[in-house]
């Protein structure tokens, strides 16, 4: 099946059908993804901590997130593909998040870009993309390249005015020109606000059942990432602990010289060619 577009997911909309969204940042992750039959896959900057071992998406750089995207779209070349900015990518001006969601479009094949926010320097950047010819996902709710302001990673739109103050931004990001918005971290009440009142494909993560689709970060629900699990995680399985076994048993075979097996898992020589070589060493070292 041919890779989907923005007219695929309008008509998922239209018909019920959920969106598939997972995020993955190399080449075989992307790979499985693709086989298992994931919609759109998210490159994002959740990477700085899940594959660079950052305490905070701060640090990733959009050489970062080019090289990254780049290999995600090797692994998974049928399959929608957003990619994220970056924290200070887009944050200056109009033409700095042109020019690199440009790069992310031309350097590493993405087929969208997304922004975290909704204030008028974002909708304005939003705009500007897209008046570049470049597809944009919003992103409100939990955001974390704005921690800082939100306090530490917590569920937003718990209060009255907040959860509407969420609504009121998915309308701004919307009019803004942005294709779809992925809301997280936010109740299921307010989840569902947004979904009935948008005209354009919500994705939620910790946002509810009601959205148009579900993204999850791959690490979290393979139990690859154990630093914290967010409480909208479903864990499918527990790659890691199957990966740590893996490594120990490793780590016990060659200290007790179980590994490598003679037989199984080294070449062998002819035996004519083997009585050679130990006779022109031997010479050799005459």
């Amino acid at each position: 099946m041919g890779k989907k577009t923005i007219h695929d997911f309008y008509n998922m909309v239209e018909t019920g059908e959920k969106i598939v969204y997972l995020t993955a940042y190399d080449y075989l992750t992307a790979k499985m993804e693709e086989k298992a039959g994931v919609d759109m896959i998210l490159v994002g900057d959740s990477l700085g901590m899940v594959s660079l071992g950052y305490d905070t998406t701060f640090p990733v750089t959009m050489d970062d997130m080019v090289r990254h995207c780049q290999a995600v779209r090797r692994g998974a070349p049928n399959t929608f593909i957003v990619g994220d900015m970056p924290y200070m990518s887009y944050q200056i001006s109009d033409e700095q998040a042109v020019a690199n969601a440009g790069r992310l479009v031309k350097e590493a094949l993405v087929d969208a870009v997304k922004l975290e926010g909704a204030g008028p320097q974002v909708t304005s950047r939003i705009k500007a993309i897209t008046e570049a010819g470049i597809l944009v996902m919003g992103h409100i709710g939990l955001t974390p390249q704005f921690m800082g302001q939100l306090g530490g990673y917590k569920a937003q739109g718990r209060s009255a005015k907040a959860a509407l103050s969420l609504v009121k931004q998915a309308k701004l990001v919307e009019e803004a020109g942005a294709f779809s918005i992925l809301v997280e971290g936010v109740p299921a009440a307010v989840g569902k606000a947004i979904t009935e009142r948008a005209n354009f494909p919500v994705l939620g993560i910790g946002a509810g059942s009601y959205t148009h689709g579900q993204l999850l970060i791959y690490a979290d629900m393979v139990g690859m990432y154990d630093n914290f699990t967010p409480k909208f995680v479903k864990k499918y399985s527990n790659v890691g602990e199957v990966l740590t076994n893996a490594f120990a048993d490793y780590v016990k075979d060659v200290r007790n010289s179980q590994f490598p097996d003679d037989t199984q898992h080294t070449y062998g020589m002819k035996e004519e060619e083997r009585a050679e070589f130990l006779a022109l060493l031997e010479k050799e070292e005459k």
